[in-house]
């Protein structure tokens, strides 16, 4: 049986979605699993043991040539059934125009006549946590596949392997770039590529750094995507400490196993909160506007202030940011410090 997975648009999303993956290799062992996936994702699924296959596609400014040179390369490889992570019309879409037999996906954005077995919304979407939505459509295969339910009845595995050579070749990069190996060493990701109301303040972020270098002897380096280059260089001006930047200088499979050699990462509500978890690095995610009982980091610690505004959701804060700003840099110190010591 050939089955094919469309991934999900963002990082943490991406992250969220391996229990289901790990759950579909389970209940098809034999199965030739290939996930359709956006070009960045190939860096966190490399090394993955329960896919047989990663097939790639960039966006351009046609969506129309898009879909068709997805749903050509689709047909073409003659799957069986698809399994749609995305809410979208265009996933739905293509699936059908590349005459899979099986097409299965939420029953959202219109396109329920698009699917063959069109799965209804969970009541409980918005007070689970989101692994669960992933995992519940793959919960409908089995049933509709195969006539069992085991799925739903097993603990979440959100665990990635990253292979010994990137983890050798991760530490070359820390090495490179100033990192002593012998310290503990603390990653920071300030920063947040779709929302600046998830962000703690830079100035909170420059304390906690100078703090975890003076009082917890630890090297300390900022790590994220190219567009959050501008608030690491912000954390660094304000520290008395200067953290070593790594932000924008390695892809995400790099930060991935960078983030695998790590002994801590704090960071905003991102998508490498939810890598670094996944690879088994201690976590600690200072939460705000966004809600971490969906969206929490499986087997990660948080800080979060429950104001009466939040989660809001908004990508801005329109009054004072107060889920953030309660949140001082001792607090998160303090957090920090116990969990390096409990390492």
């Amino acid at each position: 049986m050939k089955i094919v997975v469309r991934g999900t648009n963002w990082i943490g999303d991406a992250v969220m979605q391996i229990p289901a993956l790990r759950e579909l290799r389970r209940v098809f062992p034999a199965a030739h699993i290939t996930l359709h996936t956006r070009s960045w994702a190939r860096g966190i699924f490399e090394d993955a043991d329960f896919l047989n296959e990663i097939l790639t596609f960039e966006r351009t400014e046609s969506k129309i040539k898009d879909a068709l040179a997805q749903t050509k390369i689709l047909r073409e490889r003659k799957f069986d059934a698809a399994v749609l992570f995305p809410n979208s019309f265009e996933s739905a879409l293509i699936a059908k125009l590349a005459s899979i037999p099986k097409r299965f996906g939420y029953a959202k954005d219109a396109r329920g006549f698009l699917l063959t077995d069109a799965v209804k919304i969970p009541e409980w979407k918005t007070a689970r946590h989101e692994v669960f939505y992933y995992l519940n459509l793959v919960a409908e295969v089995e049933k509709k596949i195969l006539g069992a339910e085991t799925v739903l009845a097993r603990a979440p595995t959100i665990d990635l392997e990253v292979s010994g050579d990137r983890q050798t070749q991760a530490r070359r990069i820390l090495t490179q770039n100033g990192v002593d190996t012998s310290r503990k060493t603390v990653a920071l990701g300030v920063g947040s590529t779709n929302s600046r109301a998830k962000r703690w303040s830079a100035q909170s972020y420059a304390e906690l750094n100078d703090r975890l270098q003076n009082e917890s002897n630890a090297d300390v380096i900022l790590v994220g995507a190219t567009d959050e280059l501008k608030v690491s260089n912000e954390v660094y001006e304000r520290s008395k400490n200067k953290p070593i930047i790594l932000t924008g200088k390695t892809d995400l499979a790099e930060a991935m196993a960078i983030l695998s050699q790590v002994d801590l990462l704090v960071s905003n509500d991102m998508g490498l909160a939810h890598v670094a978890s996944a690879v088994g690095t201690k976590t600690l995610v200072i939460f705000g506007p966004t809600n971490p009982l969906t969206t929490q980091p499986l087997n990660s610690e948080i800080i979060y202030k429950n104001v009466e505004c939040s989660p809001c959701m908004l990508r801005d804060c329109p009054i004072d940011h107060r889920c953030m700003t309660w949140i001082s840099a001792a607090e998160v110190y303090e957090k920090s410090k116990l969990i390096l010591a409990a390492k």
